[in-house]
């Protein structure tokens, strides 16, 4: 198989970094995991998870079928994937629970199930198949393994100085500024416990000021994250899976939540994209009191088939996805009772199933304090705010993927 060069698709739209733009970079890498992961399976037995997921598949005949044809039409297709059935993914699968993203600066792979699933997920069969609620449970279980291994000492592989692959190396810094953050250079791996505690780093103390702490009509951005969209009138039920993709706070907040979704009905959205190479926490937008905090299971891998064959992986389903993928959301009631409540979800894509949520129902929090974190992989966010509790947004669209991301803490709206 040979990739399509000359297609519009071999450079594809990828915010935030988490895979390259080159269509080549990736199946060459997909083509050189499956070797090594073969190697491996040689002489090393399956991780359960990754057992249980093959076992799902080929026991169930609809998974069996969507996911053969999947990969038959992403192959058919003339992409390169690296492998030719069920079996041969879950081989790769398997080799990537204990597998550390290491630094590239021109091919950076940070979601590397991703990067195996990037074609078929995006095929006709693909569409259903990952919207499958029994294989996302399954698919969370095998994330979750992963997670166990990137969050313990052996993750640290490429925690040092050396090029190419290193993240303290000199190419690697100009793109993270580690003296931002809490480190120590004198210390093994500068002081960092395992490849999760390095994604989830600190800033130091000082490093990004709350924009007018003691005013409450200026509210903050809760991530690092560049602006995706803005959003008004926004309904309670709304066809969130058509191309304009509006949001769907029903769904957004799930049906359980009607009595804090219907404040929301008819007010804005503000969401951000993250990137691969910043700061991975998130803050209070506004001070006040937490309401509602909790996690909701989703999706991980599901497109928005009505952008067609997709060129940009999940980028261009940022506004689907927060009504479908595994998300955090957090309610709080402001200090302000102009602004009234705002609601902040943080969404996990892709290869993120981990949202740590810190802050809990009952607890005030002030502009600023930190809410939770995402645990590795792709992310997005939104805040959202009730009808008429926004004066101005500071970003304004149109949003450029190339912009810089707008600070943790900086203004991102006025409240009236």
């Amino acid at each position: 198989m040979t990739d399509k060069t000359g297609d519009p698709r071999a450079q594809r739209r990828r915010l935030g970094e988490w895979l390259p733009r080159n269509e080549a970079h990736l199946a060459r890498y997909r083509t050189e995991l499956a070797v090594k992961a073969r190697e491996r399976a040689a002489h090393v037995p399956r991780t359960s998870a990754v057992e249980e997921l093959a076992t799902l598949i080929h026991g169930d005949p609809v998974l069996r079928m969507d996911m053969t044809r999947a990969i038959a039409q992403a192959r058919d297709a003339g992409y390169m994937l690296g492998y030719a059935s069920i079996d041969e993914l879950m081989v790769v699968f398997d080799y990537l629970m204990t597998y550390s993203p290491p630094f590239s600066k021109t091919s950076l792979i940070h979601c590397p199930l991703n990067a195996m699933l990037d074609w078929p997920m995006c095929m006709p069969s693909g569409y259903a198949l990952f919207r499958d609620p029994v294989l996302n449970a399954q698919l969370k279980r095998v994330l979750n393994c992963w997670c166990g291994f990137l969050s313990g000492p052996h993750s640290r592989e490429h925690l040092n100085t050396s090029p190419p692959n290193g993240w303290f190396s000199a190419e690697a810094d100009k793109k993270i500024g580690l003296l931002q953050f809490l480190c120590d250079p004198h210390e093994p791996y500068w002081g960092f416990a395992s490849w999760n505690d390095f994604f989830t780093r600190q800033f130091r103390p000082g490093v990004r000021p709350v924009d007018e702490p003691d005013n409450p009509k200026v509210i903050v951005s809760p991530c690092e994250a560049a602006p995706y969209n803005i959003q008004h009138d926004v309904k309670l039920h709304d066809t969130f899976w058509i191309k304009s993709q509006p949001y769907s706070l029903q769904d957004m907040f799930t049906s359980g939540q009607s009595d804090i979704t219907r404040r929301f009905a008819g007010g804005s959205v503000y969401q951000a994209f993250l990137s691969a190479f910043n700061y991975h926490r998130w803050h209070a937008p506004v001070s006040g009191l937490i309401l509602k905090a909790y996690a909701v299971d989703g999706s991980y891998y599901s497109d928005a088939d009505s952008e067609g064959e997709d060129p940009g992986g999940l980028n261009d389903s940022q506004g689907y996805i927060t009504a479908v993928a595994a998300r955090a959301v957090i309610v709080i009631e402001c200090d302000d009772p102009a602004i009234g409540r705002v609601g902040c979800v943080f969404v996990g894509m892709a290869d993120v199933s981990s949202c740590v949520i810190e802050a809990l129902p009952g607890q005030h929090v002030s502009k600023g304090d930190e809410l939770g974190f995402f645990q590795y992989g792709g992310s997005s966010c939104c805040v959202v705010f009730e009808p008429g509790a926004v004066s101005c947004f500071i970003p304004q669209p149109p949003f450029d993927d190339n912009a810089l991301p707008v600070k943790v803490n900086t203004r991102i709206a006025i409240a009236r």
